[in-house]
């Protein structure tokens, strides 16, 4: 088999006007306008109002290619386009060859007797606005009101339409490659691996799949029996090559169906143990053994499920590899770009590094975007990233219509095969919140849209799963109790979405009131950093004020900057610029995950899962993300490389955020129980020994009362210490630092530091920041208490082994792991409002 990749030399046609621009693959609309300098940055400012019109335009490109007639004598050339962004209209040498409309799918075409010596591809997109107009007036499907109408039925990912973080900038283009391939007799279609595990050994089942030219069905995926029945003096074999992860190989002849690893390397998540990574190889022969075709995947050697019994709290929800279960962490991932052309691999390897970094051992790819590249699954399995798989189905209802049925079945028997067999794959899911949505009656404008949800994520997609990945564990929405509008909320069985905290308001101390199985969302928002916001948003000095027109252009979750402010209000002093503003929220956004995150750690064994809302951007927003569009980190993914660590210590306080009565006039102070109960969680596999020390000291640091316990944590565990009562704690002049250090080596393994009462009204000392930058480290000294320890530089894209962190009095030495520190500039809440 040949592949020719058709990259270059594409043309590109605004059909309105007839101007024609050269590209090369992938491009789309706005990415080859913007290249030409057509139009401005679909992202700055409002520019996006002011590109809908563009919208409403068609596009046509078009190729010229040559084929050789070696290529063309070929039992069978397929055209395939990998990634077409949605609906269109294909046609080869003036012959018409489909009208397509999702661009989940790999669209193939056999077009053997259509090739030429020169020929001429052409592909016209419809207007993406006049579709979804089109769509809505067929059936007015309804769906999120933060997406254009319409965009329900259309297999284009959701989010191109509006979402309350997202753009309205729906593009048409190539997303992916356009393939043009010569088939010789035969061609792998997959190959399917069933991995059986015992002691010092893993079977792998191999079960192959294959294509012929000569099948009275196009594509049809054939067995190696049903293949070779195919022609009486044609008979095919394949052999598989096994490559162990240091390079070591051997190879089983005669089309074997199972293949036998001893001493095998088990693949683990993040945190929980290495990832090696072998590499199974399948060769095609014909009968005169000459290879013809050749297909390698990449997988772990391990056991995935999800561990699912009644217990003493419900029934359990949690992710159980090679027979251990673990807690799982991790942010929600969403589409990285809003324009895809622009999206590179090295954005991809930076984010998903980034995660590894946090301590990250899992991700959930969000249902209303697109099915990520074969790199992103790459880059989880060697990064041990489980992942929580949507599919591309969220916050709609869907008409179920035979040609509706028709188009997205095939869409998930690509991307199954796809993807199944990858290390990272921890389950299927069959949408973002539509189980919840439904059985509430959301977005529901008919009794059949009920009865088509059950069609669709509880019979149509378990049915293809069970016949190409009956191995992984699917769960039918998120959130859900397992299915059949069975109460898909509930606390005490299955994941949960929980927005007490933020869309309700309710303090961050809410989330302590609830004892979860399994979160997969939950979050707070925060503003990007202000060189964000410059290069991004706006370079206009009057649009550094978070209800400026353009500031609030790039909010989209409403009113959402007027809740920022009002958590503000309760908690710091009010900053007088901008700069102060965004430091604020960021430490809001840290502080209010962090709340949830290092209670259900201390809850382990019940909760088995905090899987935040949001990873990362798609265009500059302020918004929930860890990560922002330029990959910038905001204090929450520091916050989360804390709270992730493998082993953590944290600290349950008892004080004025707990009080039953906080308003500042009402409150008895007297009466106020000031504690604190430190808990330990470890999610490793070696038992940790080590030493908790707590101190109770003066804004200086001095130490007013201070206590050492030996402890021993478990692996897999969270252990509580006691709870001490500190009536002693003056609120606005006392805090407690606590630390878990490690028996043997007297290394500090996880610390943090608490107050009691509000910091907007605690008497922080100036601590007189200083740093000093020796090669890769940087050494913070402090005079005093510093919370909150900011460290930027000039870009503001260093990337520290720690930052926003709290201190005692002395110093502190971090490592630079990316960015330039020749220019640095400190800061920590003490400051806000100076």
């Amino acid at each position: 088999m040949e592949t020719r990749i058709l990259k270059d030399n594409w043309k590109f046609t605004r059909l309105v006007n007839q101007t024609e621009f050269e590209t090369s693959l992938p491009a789309s609309a706005y990415s080859i306008l913007y290249e030409n300098g057509i139009i401005e940055n679909p992202y700055f400012k409002d520019n996006e109002d002011k590109l809908h019109d563009l919208m409403e335009e068609d596009f046509k490109f078009t190729l010229d290619f040559n084929v050789s007639p070696q290529f063309r004598n070929c039992d069978m050339v397929i055209l395939s386009f990998e990634g077409i962004d949605t609906s269109a209209h294909i046609s080869l040498n003036s012959q018409k060859l489909a009208d397509v409309c999702n661009m989940h799918r790999t669209w193939r075409f056999d077009v053997t007797s259509l090739l030429e010596d020169d020929n001429n591809l052409e592909v016209v997109f419809d207007s993406p606005f006049r579709i979804a107009k089109e769509s809505w007036d067929k059936c007015p499907t309804r769906g999120s009101e933060d997406a254009w109408e319409g965009f329900s039925n259309i297999r284009k990912a959701h989010y191109m339409y509006g979402w309350d973080w997202g753009a309205h900038l729906p593009d048409v283009g190539f997303f992916r490659d356009v393939k043009l391939i010569a088939v010789s007799k035969a061609s792998i279609d997959s190959f399917y691996i069933t991995q059986n595990h015992s002691d010092g050994l893993v079977e792998l089942a191999i079960d192959p799949t294959f294509n012929s030219p000569f099948s009275n069905k196009e594509f049809e995926d054939l067995s190696l029996v049903e293949l070779n029945a195919m022609s009486d003096s044609e008979k095919f074999n394949y052999v598989v090559t096994v490559v162990a992860p240091d390079g070591s190989y051997f190879s089983v002849d005669d089309s074997p169906s199972m293949v036998s690893i001893t001493s095998p390397q088990l693949w683990w998540p993040n945190g929980l143990g290495d990832q090696p990574l072998y590499q199974i190889r399948l060769d095609l022969y014909d009968k005169d053994d000459v290879l013809i075709d050749s297909q390698i995947k990449r997988i772990g050697l391990r056991t995935m499920t999800m561990h699912i019994e009644k217990d003493e709290f419900g029934t359990s929800f949690a992710h159980e590899v090679n027979g251990q279960t673990f807690f799982a962490m991790g942010g929600d991932y969403i589409p990285e770009q809003h324009i895809i052309p622009w999206k590179t691999r090295e954005m991809t390897v930076q984010l998903l590094n980034d995660c590894k970094l946090a301590n990250f051992n899992s991700i959930r790819v969000w249902g209303g975007g697109y099915y990520p590249d074969d790199f992103f699954f790459d880059m989880c399995d060697e990064l041990g990233l489980v992942i929580w798989q949507d599919f591309m189905f969220c916050c709609s209802a869907y008409e179920l219509t035979p040609e509706f049925e028709s188009n997205i079945v095939p869409e998930f028997v690509d991307n199954i095969k796809r993807i199944r067999h990858h290390a990272s794959l921890g389950l299927w899911c069959g949408n973002n919140e539509m189980e919840s949505f439904t059985k509430d009656g959301e977005w529901i404008s008919k009794e059949s849209e009920k009865r088509d949800y059950l069609f669709m994520y509880e019979r149509i997609i378990p049915s293809v799963l069970k016949q190409y990945d009956p191995n992984t564990f699917y769960w039918p929405s998120s959130p859900s109790s397992g299915g059949s509008f069975d109460d898909p909320q509930d606390p005490t069985r299955g994941d949960v979405h929980f927005w007490q905290v933020w869309h309700s308001s309710k303090p961050f101390t809410e989330y302590r009131k609830y004892n979860f199985r399994y979160l997969s969302e939950f979050g707070f928002q925060s503003l990007p950093s202000v060189k964000t916001f410059e290069e991004g948003i706006s370079d206009d000095p009057a649009d550094m004020n978070l209800f400026s027109y353009n500031t609030e252009k790039h909010q989209r979750n409403q009113a959402a900057n007027g809740k920022i402010m009002l958590y503000l209000q309760k908690t710091y002093k009010y900053p007088y610029n901008f700069s102060d503003m965004v430091y604020a929220s960021q430490l809001l956004q840290g502080d209010g995950i962090r709340y949830g995150v290092e209670h259900f750690r201390r809850i382990r064994g019940c909760c088995m899962g905090a899987v935040y809302w949001q990873l990362n951007d798609c265009w500059p927003v302020i918004s929930w993300s860890s990560i922002d569009y330029y990959g910038r980190w905001k204090a929450l993914h520091y916050y989360a490389k804390r709270f992730f660590e493998p082993v953590h210590i944290s600290c349950e306080e008892q004080g004025w955020v707990s009080a039953s009565q906080p308003d500042f006039n009402r409150i008895h102070f007297d009466e106020m129980e000031k504690s604190i109960r430190l808990n330990i969680t470890n999610e490793t596999r070696d038992t940790i020994k080590g030493i908790v020390h707590w101190a109770l000291r003066n804004t200086d640091s001095s130490i007013i009362r201070e206590e050492s316990t030996p402890v021993t944590v478990d692996p897999f565990s969270a252990k509580w210490m006691d709870k001490v009562l500190l009536p002693e704690a003056d609120l606005r002049n006392n805090y407690v630092s606590f630390q878990l250090i490690d028996e043997a080596t007297k290394e500090v393994i996880s610390d943090g530091t608490v107050i009691f009462g509000l910091p907007k009204y605690f008497n922080y000392s100036d601590p007189k920041l200083t740093a000093s930058v020796n090669g890769d480290e940087i050494t913070i000294t402090a005079k005093a208490y510093a919370a909150s320890v900011e460290i930027l530089n000039d870009k503001e894209d260093l990337v520290l082994s720690d930052n926003y962190f709290d201190m005692n009095a002395g110093s502190k030495t971090v490592k630079i792991l990316r960015g330039d520190a020749s220019s640095l500039r400190l800061r920590c809440v003490a400051d806000i409002g100076r």
